[in-house]
């Protein structure tokens, strides 16, 4: 047998040959991995570019804020021209803007926020201690706006035009316009201190009695958390509901639900097995949002009823000013808020698959 090809016959089809390794032939699957890992390329590189930006913005926009932090934390004693140079010096207010943002900058990227004026301790400590109060208390308020908004803004979409979803709109409408700040002095003059038959059954403030421990301890806890929750869940829920009732109320012609029906499956089961799922997805968005806004707290809500939070913590910042702090505090807000858009913005391709193709 003869070991030399035979040359090819004309018109016949010659079969493919292997793909060599490195080719850029690539399967759908392929494609789509990096359609997607492009997109989270770009995401990520939006949120970097936010984040400077917020870096910027939070070291010149509290330099308009007008007073001198020196005088500020000597308040009002006599002090000689000497101190008060060397207390501009310890804190680097002697400096040129330029070489203080360009120190800022260096020192923020390493995780150094700077040293609080009134406190005289690192930003970030003041911050780590006190975050914890701030996720309890706007973390409970988020849980529980959120699942009672998700509830009520399907159950009013799938009565669309009947008693209840009107008068659930309305309410949260009504809430929704409310100041945080003006409810919460509602709830301490009506649950605090007392209204004529109604007693006083909740603390003015605090987030503690004190000398308890244990149980006793949770307890009292979760009786000064009571009324700011409260006020965090009616302003907000409302939010939500609307998205959560138009999502859904945009599900409800839709041919698979007639479908769903047609097979005979009952009407609760159709909204929560087919239409609720649907519906969800403007929802998650807002969700990670709101889970960004936890992290900044709710500053009218914790100063009105002096919770030891981040926001009640920005407030003390700011009537100084202490600008190391309040600088930190609001990159610390403004960087939640950014990271939560972003994983939004990354969940959302692998919930809907024509967002990021």
């Amino acid at each position: 047998m003869s070991t030399e090809s035979t040359p090819a016959l004309a018109g016949s089809v010659e079969p493919p040959e292997p793909a060599e390794p490195g080719s850029t032939s690539r399967g759908p699957r392929s494609r789509t991995l990096t359609a997607y890992l492009r997109y989270v390329a770009g995401k990520l590189v939006g949120a970097a570019v936010s984040l400077f930006a917020v870096l910027v913005t939070s070291f010149f926009l509290f330099r308009l804020i007008p007073g001198d932090p020196v005088k500020q934390m000597t308040g009002g004693r006599q002090v000689s021209s000497e101190q008060i140079r060397a207390m501009r010096a310890e804190f680097g207010l002697d400096l040129p803007v330029w070489e203080q943002f360009t120190q800022y900058c260096g020192k923020a990227l390493t995780g150094d926020l700077g040293t609080s004026y009134q406190f005289h301790a690192p930003v970030i400590d003041k911050i780590t201690e006190a975050l914890p109060a701030t996720l309890l208390l706007t973390g409970t308020a988020f849980l529980l706006y959120t699942a009672i908004g998700i509830w009520l803004g399907s159950r009013s979409a799938w009565r669309n035009g009947k008693f209840g979803d009107r008068f659930h709109t309305a309410f949260a409408l009504t809430l929704y316009s409310v100041p945080s700040f003006w409810l919460g002095l509602l709830l301490i003059i009506t649950l605090s201190v007392g209204v004529g038959p109604i007693p006083g059954m909740f603390p003015t403030g605090g987030m503690e009695t004190g000398g308890k421990d244990g149980f006793a301890y949770v307890l009292d806890v979760g009786h000064h958390l009571a009324l700011p929750v409260i006020t965090l869940v009616a302003v907000e829920y409302a939010r939500t509901l609307l998205v959560m009732r138009s999502s859904l109320l945009d599900e409800m012609g839709s041919d698979y639900l007639t479908t769903a029906r047609a097979k005979g499956l009952r009407d609760d089961l159709v909204r929560r097995r087919h239409a609720i799922p649907n519906a969800m997805l403007p929802t998650v968005t807002l969700i990670f949002v709101n889970l960004g806004n936890t992290v900044a707290g709710a500053i009218l809500v914790e100063t009105v009823f002096s919770w030891p939070g981040l926001g009640g913590l920005f407030y003390q910042a700011l009537s100084v000013p202490d600008l190391p702090l309040v600088q930190g505090l609001f990159f610390v807000f403004a960087a939640a808020v950014i990271v939560m858009n972003m994983l939004a913005d990354l969940i959302y391709p692998l919930l809907d698959p024509r967002v990021g193709r």
